[in-house]
């Protein structure tokens, strides 16, 4: 077996392997998950914490004990939307497209209006944002920018972000101090009552 065939194999079935023993059903992806939703969810598809194979997560003092996760396959085949905000890295407007995150949140099982999401990114940066304010600022699970997907070590591959361009009161802000609730790298968010 060439060495590359054996390394493709061997890591693909090590990244699988937390699915599997997670409690992984049917429902659940066949690759690695990018989004795990917790908290109050009505559809879950793997198991709770395991403080040994989700070793970021207890890291940074998540707990749960069901969970929906996402690979980047179940985010793709949801309806994507796109948005034109300008971003306050280069201070340009980029296209960024992705699921919007009250579509992700219903897939999850999430139900009504009221309630907190805690959006996690890599790094530990967790805004919270009321589920009412994400649904009216029409928040993505941005997966591609400028129809590229985002590498982790960049923006992604998953950014939690809403076009602040079209709202009046966002716009007005300088355009560093309209992202603070939208975390790049993000892979948790914890839906609370």
């Amino acid at each position: 077996m060439k060495k590359r065939t054996f390394l493709a194999t061997t890591l693909g079935a090590a990244a699988l392997a937390p699915l599997a023993h997670a409690g992984g059903n049917a429902r659940g992806p066949r690759t690695p998950a990018l989004l795990t939703v917790t908290g109050n969810i009505g559809k879950p598809n793997r198991g709770p914490l395991d403080p040994v194979l989700d070793q970021m997560m207890a890291k940074q003092k998540i707990k749960f004990d069901k969970a929906c996760v996402f690979d980047f396959a179940a985010l793709a085949a949801m309806p994507a939307v796109s948005i034109k905000p300008t971003i306050e890295y280069d201070n340009k407007v980029h296209t960024l497209s992705g699921p919007l995150l009250a579509d992700v949140l219903k897939a999850a099982g999430v139900t009504g209006d009221a309630g907190k999401l805690a959006m996690q990114a890599v790094d530990g940066y967790a805004p919270t944002i009321s589920l009412a304010d994400a649904r009216k600022y029409r928040f993505i699970v941005a997966t591609h920018m400028d129809g590229q997907t985002m590498a982790l070590g960049g923006l992604g591959p998953l950014w939690g972000v809403y076009d602040a361009d079209r709202f009046p009161e966002m716009a007005a802000k300088p355009v560093g101090e309209r992202f603070a609730l939208c975390p790049w790298a993000l892979y948790h968010i914890d839906v609370a009552a």
